[in-house]
């Protein structure tokens, strides 16, 4: 059947512009309604990166402004039915990144001044924190409405120095300067709502403003940004149609190498399966699937935090813990896992309820490959064309032939330059740890069995591959143990073929000197 033209608003984050110009939207609108008539006054959202915080935050301005008809045929209009205008103060600190003291001060002087020229400013204002709270009163004597206060992204001038011990201290006390009035301005105010991506304490942020509900992890909430599962299907199966045709694939097959990639997310738990709208959009935009969201932003700061805590590729993600230990403030962390998990790069996969433990990991293909591709730099020197070496592997991979893949591998790191570190097993087993989950493929480490603890374990579509790794040894010697150890044993009931792979790395020519496979 003909599909009518469709526009996605790629980098669109204002709710009017998306509803006068006819994009497409993903309704959002009965989480408006519940959040701006719920019992609390002061709400907290975090989410990762260009998950929808910031349409969010827009659309709230929209309603709190009485725009109503850019509401209508949406579920709010069922629900509201006086659209009472208030006053509305939105501060986006996005453009306050990469700032020192003078500059952050500056960005919001600016922010404020928008504001100043409708409400007016006292001469006696001459802080941040003044004219904040005069610009509350102000616009509540002027209009006779309490004041909606909305700040978008609060954590934006903070995210770069957020381990810095020297420039953090100084760019909190401003910004905590800033959000001071909004406790005492309490009776002026009809709703303050603040974005995020990290949790910085309470205390060092918003000083007394101890009555903020944070709705991050609530399981009402848990699809209030990305797309769910259900949107998906409901509104927006159109979009998995057109992409069908231009994949040359079935709408079901779409529909699987979607989720496949962009799927995966849980911020709470109980959670429907939330898709990254980033990503999403781009694909049905294009036509193509990509790495969209990884690609949009290069992590340095997670690259950087990563060799800092001491954290190996295969200890990214499959973490247990307790919602303390990540969803917790990241300037005061002890480990990474906070910063992986509110940043999006590990999400909730499951939850205990009786030990109130949440299994954390990986969320989906694009944010494994992309991670990958991030690290492989640091195992070898030329990453570029170690990512050509990765992609001519995949082919005799997908066809079950593993010893046409070795070969490739040992051509490839025989050619590179030397790489510090590359003397270990350690270092070798992580390099192809990466390279394989670049692949797509399953991929695990230091596998427990009865009689010991394999080295890698390779799940593809077609077999579950047993590696064992050996330095200064022969490859022989690595097949005898795998077989003394039965290792093959643990992996008989993986309704695949078990097949058996010993390798061996020579130090000095730092690539692999020989294998054997058994199996295949």
């Amino acid at each position: 059947m003909e599909l009518q033209e469709r526009r996605y608003p790629i980098g669109i984050q204002t709710f009017s512009e998306i509803r006068e110009k006819n994009y497409i939207y993903v309704d959002k609108t009965e989480y408006v309604y519940r959040m701006a008539n719920g019992v609390a006054k002061y709400l907290f959202l975090s989410r990762p990166r260009r998950f929808g915080k910031s349409l969010l935050t827009s659309t709230l301005h929209s309603y709190f402004a009485g725009q109503h008809d850019l509401f209508k045929g949406l579920a709010i209009e069922r629900l509201e039915k006086d659209w009472t205008e208030y006053p509305v103060l939105h501060f986006d600190m996005s453009t306050a990144k990469h700032v020192d003291r003078k500059r952050l001060e500056s960005e919001l002087s600016g922010k404020l001044a928008e504001y100043e020229r409708l409400y007016g400013r006292s001469d006696e204002e001459v802080e941040v924190n003044q004219r904040l709270q005069g610009l509350i009163k102000r616009a509540h004597a002027q209009t006779g409405r309490q004041v909606v206060v909305l700040i978008d992204e609060y954590d934006a001038p903070l995210l770069d120095v957020m381990h810095e011990e020297e420039n953090l201290p100084v760019l909190r006390n401003v910004m905590r300067n800033f959000y001071s009035p909004l406790k005492a301005c309490d009776p002026h105010l009809r709703f303050v709502f603040l974005t995020g991506i990290t949790k910085f304490s309470q205390l060092s942020i918003f000083s007394e403003l101890n009555n903020i509900k944070n709705i991050t992890m609530q399981p009402e909430y848990a699809a209030v940004c990305g797309i769910s599962s259900e949107e998906l299907a409901t509104q927006m199966g159109e979009d998995v149609e057109r992409l069908a045709s231009r994949l040359g694939v079935t709408p079901g097959e779409a529909a699987t190498r979607l989720r496949e990639r962009y799927d995966g997310y849980h911020f709470a738990m109980p959670s429907p399966d939330i898709y990254n709208p980033f990503s999403l959009m781009n694909a049905f935009a294009d036509g193509r699937l990509n790495s969209y969201w990884f690609g949009s932003g290069t992590p340095t700061y997670l690259i950087e935090m990563l060799r800092k805590y001491g954290v190996t590729p295969q200890h990214i993600g499959s973490r247990t813990c307790q919602a303390e230990d990540f969803d917790a403030p990241t300037e005061r962390m002890a480990d990474i896992t906070p910063l992986l998990y509110q940043s999006g790069y590990i999400t909730i996969k499951d939850y205990d309820a009786d030990a109130e433990l949440y299994t954390l990991d990986i969320p989906n293909t694009e944010v494994r490959v992309g991670l990958m591709r991030s690290l492989l730099g640091n195992y070898v020197d030329v990453p570029r064309e170690a990512n050509t070496a990765i992609a001519l592997m995949s082919v005799p991979l997908r066809k079950g032939d593993m010893d046409g893949a070795l070969r490739i591998i040992q051509q490839y790191l025989g050619t590179i330059p030397y790489c510090s570190g590359c003397t270990t097993e350690g270092h070798y087993q992580q390099l192809l740890y990466v390279i394989f989950s670049l692949l797509g493929h399953f991929v695990d480490i230091e596998v427990r069995t009865p009689r010991g603890r394999v080295d890698m374990v390779i799940r593809t579509k077609l077999a579950v591959y047993v590696v064992e790794l050996k330095i200064g040894s022969t490859a022989a010697a690595a097949m005898a143990q795998i077989d003394l150890r039965q290792y093959p044993e643990r992996f008989a009931l993986a309704g695949l073929p078990v097949v058996k792979v010993a390798v061996s790395f020579d130090t000095e020519a730092r690539t692999i000197s020989d294998w054997k496979i058994e199996g295949e």
